[in-house]
């Protein structure tokens, strides 16, 4: 009489596909697919964020729980945003308040975006009595050094006579003084974590204009005149005796979000893996103890993806346990040697159709419902194998 088959534990912890799908919605079309191939499976769906989009609603997947403020939009309109909130730690997803998703309209503004709303969020959750802020950066549609953060808690940025310097990175060419005391000190005794997995610096070729500012609407002119803005917000920090002000924007990380990074360094923050911040808070380890196997992914496996994205480290955590993990991604551009030491199996949708599947959310839930099926075949057949050992 044959063998029953195993029952695996399967744990199931996707990114977003940014575009096309959240990262419950892959998450639930992998299931899908993995359940009609094996019913008997023990599924865990973990939707995971690294700092970007969907940052509140990961940590609302754990322990915390929303909060709405309102807040100035990256064009200066009053918008509703969401926080997480733990007691007293705040969780304030950037791309929420001033991301290219919640632009009006859709239209770019990448000389005039504002970060505005960020520091009234974190005014909010002081307010709250909260000891420690979480910026998750990522998403945004600014380029202005978190200049509007600053300001929103009390920094002094301002022009020639005295009057405060206009919103986004263009404005920084007109600053002339500066006092961030106010901003330090709204922020002393706060615990002020910077989740985000970008290294780049300030300025420079590496830096936040030219490397993200196209992804804003920045034209090549932009980019320079961002970059030069930028270039003189710091001159001006260290003429007004922000000792620190070059060395922070050299800074790994202070590129982040337009540089909203290096205003939080500004302020005392401390950098950190947001892929990490968000695998401990969800109690990655925990579930990984218990898997038999995991499945991950993101829209695109790719160079990037290799410095410490999502996928990667939760496969490096997966290591730890032994748990093999298989990958499904939009596309990948990696080659197999690459992929193989972080995963035992990588399936792209682009090479399951010639249709253009990053644009249509519906024939990507169901490829990916596709790809839970052969996991689960695959499974199946080595643990059939395994079993057939004498």
């Amino acid at each position: 009489m044959p063998s029953a088959a195993p029952t695996p534990n399967v744990l199931i912890a996707p990114d977003k596909f940014k575009g096309s799908l959240t990262s419950d919605a892959v998450a639930r079309a992998v299931e899908a697919g993995l359940l009609e191939a094996a019913p008997h499976a023990r599924v865990t769906r973990l939707a995971l964020a690294d700092g970007g989009e969907g940052s509140v609603a990961a940590a609302c997947a754990g322990r915390f729980h929303t909060e709405t403020v309102t807040v100035t939009g990256p064009t200066g309109r009053p918008r509703s945003a969401p926080v997480a909130v733990d007691g007293r730690t705040v969780l304030v997803e950037a791309a929420a308040i001033c991301g290219l998703g919640v632009l009006p309209d859709g239209r770019k503004a990448p000389l005039t975006a504002t970060t505005r709303g960020i520091g009234q969020a974190i005014r909010h959750a002081l307010a709250g009595g909260a000891d420690t802020v979480v910026l998750a950066l990522g998403g945004v549609a600014t380029t202005d050094g978190g200049a509007g953060l600053l300001q929103s808690l009390g920094a002094v940025l301002a022009r020639q006579y005295g009057t405060p310097i206009a919103p986004g990175g263009r404005g920084l060419a007109d600053l002339h003084a500066a006092d961030l005391t106010p901003a330090r000190t709204a922020l002393a005794g706060v615990d002020l974590v910077l989740a985000t997995d970008v290294d780049n610096p300030l300025l420079g070729p590496n830096g936040t204009a030219p490397v993200y500012g196209p992804q804003k609407g920045a034209t090549e002119h932009d980019v320079r005149e961002l970059d030069e803005a930028l270039a003189h917000f710091v001159r001006r920090l260290e003429a007004a005796g922000v000792s620190d002000a070059a060395r922070l924007a050299r800074t790994a990380g202070a590129g982040a979000a337009g540089g909203l990074g290096y205003a939080g360094m500004l302020l005392g923050g401390r950098v950190r893996s947001g892929a990490d911040y968000f695998l401990s808070l969800l109690g990655a380890d925990e579930l990984l103890a218990d898997a038999d196997f995991v499945v991950t992914g993101e829209g695109s496996l790719d160079e990037q993806s290799l410095s410490g994205k999502l996928p990667v480290a939760l496969a490096s955590r997966a290591r730890r346990w032994g748990v093999p993990v298989h990958a499904v991604a939009g596309r990948c551009t990696l080659p197999p040697d690459r992929t193989a030491a972080h995963f035992h199996s990588v399936q792209a949708l682009t090479e399951l159709t010639d249709e253009d599947c990053a644009n249509d959310s519906a024939l990507s839930a169901r490829l990916l419902t596709r790809c839970g099926r052969t996991l689960a075949e695959r499974w199946a057949e080595a643990s059939l194998d395994r079993l057939a050992l004498p």
